[in-house]
């Protein structure tokens, strides 16, 4: 069984072409900007089976193969339900249908080789490439999430980066600077993404009774977001 919070079917931003987007409940990370801060609690969403899911999958294949597209597990955090992922991904790979993970890496390594086996793409969230300004934004370490990503360049496994542009939090040129280094200690890096911060998620904050942290904050201007991308190499 699988926890979920929710599913959309014709995601355009969550992988190549159309994609069957399944949002998995729980988060072991904090992230001040999170837009889906209903995925935190493991407790919440609805219990699937993966035949449930695959039910609903299949409703939508020939987009996907029309589209180039497939199904991306994301979350919340869909490493901390890694079995029920590998048994979905493992259907889809038998229907024929390509698997995306999209994912923090917040999460031990050990028990993940079949999952990572059956995924096509991973879309790498790197939050912040210190240590201490990891902490800031997550609340958490980024040792777990470094030995991730070093796992999926030793498997050689297709990765898109992403990486959230908060002034005052990840804009700096060290941090980014950082962040392009790391990039480039990868062997598997297909895309890299730079997604300017927005605060369009602070209303779920403020539905659970919870004070939005980044209030205030601005989006970041289009000078910004050009010179990210510039460093990056997006």
């Amino acid at each position: 069984m699988g926890r979920i919070h929710s599913f959309e079917t014709f995601g355009t931003l969550d992988g190549p072409g159309i994609r069957f987007v399944i949002f998995m409940q729980g988060c072991p990370l904090r992230c001040l900007y999170c837009h889906n801060r209903d995925t935190w609690d493991k407790r919440g969403g609805l219990e699937y089976t993966a035949e449930q899911v695959m039910a609903e999958v299949v409703k939508y294949i020939s987009y996907f193969r029309f589209s180039g597209g497939g199904v991306t597990v994301s979350g919340g955090e869909p490493l901390l339900q890694h079995a029920f992922v590998t048994e979905l991904f493992r259907s889809c790979h038998k229907e024929g249908i390509h698997t995306a993970l999209d994912t923090s890496g917040c999460t031990d390594t050990e028990g993940l080789d079949e999952l990572l086996s059956l995924t096509d793409l991973v879309l790498l969230d790197i939050k912040h490439p210190s240590e201490a300004g990891h902490r800031r934004i997550t609340g958490t370490g980024r040792d777990k999430p470094a030995a991730f990503a070093r796992l999926l360049s030793e498997r050689n496994i297709p990765v898109w980066i992403r990486y959230v542009l908060v002034p005052g939090y990840t804009d700096s040129e060290e941090d980014l600077l950082s962040t392009a280094s790391l990039i480039k200690s990868m062997n598997n890096v297909k895309k890299v993404e730079v997604l300017p911060y927005h605060s369009m998620g602070s209303f779920k904050w403020e539905e659970l009774g919870f004070e939005y942290p980044l209030r205030g904050v601005p989006e970041p201007d289009d000078q910004s977001i050009s010179r990210a991308r510039r460093i990056l190499g997006a």
